[in-house]
């Protein structure tokens, strides 16, 4: 189960509510800063930006590729280790609005990770050291340490122990 809170709401679903949740200007700001570091080739820019104007966690050394979309609403629930790869079109979720509610939980993403290509994380995941997230996958759990998942919904393909064993580390 992932870890999120839950605020349910009366009346319309809960993205008419949007900005009872959060500020439009806060969306604003965010959006701005996000589109910047999106398009921009320079890695160290890019996590001055999320560091200095979304107050992410970013590690030293951590890369976001292209295109890569952090939470609009609430980037500062997220936290990504050292030496991390977020993979092209990567999508980092920190809130999710359902029908009757909305819920919002901190990404926890460990040290040496790598995120494949056109991944989603929702709100209230971990992922551990080490941790490998293959391309196109939909995370909804928590990612052990040191293993190797994919898909969608996201399995488990090797624990840290098999991979170790299979790719000889």
């Amino acid at each position: 189960m992932r870890k999120t809170e839950r605020y349910p709401v009366q009346g319309a679903n809960s993205l008419w509510h949007i900005y009872k949740t959060v500020s439009f200007w806060k969306v604003m700001k965010n959006f701005l800063v996000i589109q910047l570091a999106r398009y921009t080739p320079l890695l160290p820019v890019k996590n001055w930006l999320y560091r200095t104007f979304l107050r992410m966690k970013v590690g030293e050394k951590t890369s976001f590729a292209l295109m890569v979309m952090p939470d609009i609403m609430f980037p500062e629930r997220i936290s990504i280790g050292d030496n991390c790869i977020i993979g092209y079109n990567t999508t980092i979720l920190a809130h999710e609005y359902i029908i009757h509610e909305y819920r919002i939980g901190d990404v926890r993403i460990g040290n040496e990770v790598m995120i494949g290509a056109n991944s989603t994380i929702l709100p209230g995941v971990t992922i551990g050291d080490g941790a490998i997230v293959s391309a196109g996958t939909l995370v909804h759990q928590d990612v052990p340490a040191g293993s190797f998942v994919g898909g969608n919904p996201m399995q488990l393909i090797y624990t840290a122990e098999e991979r170790a064993v299979k790719f000889d580390f």
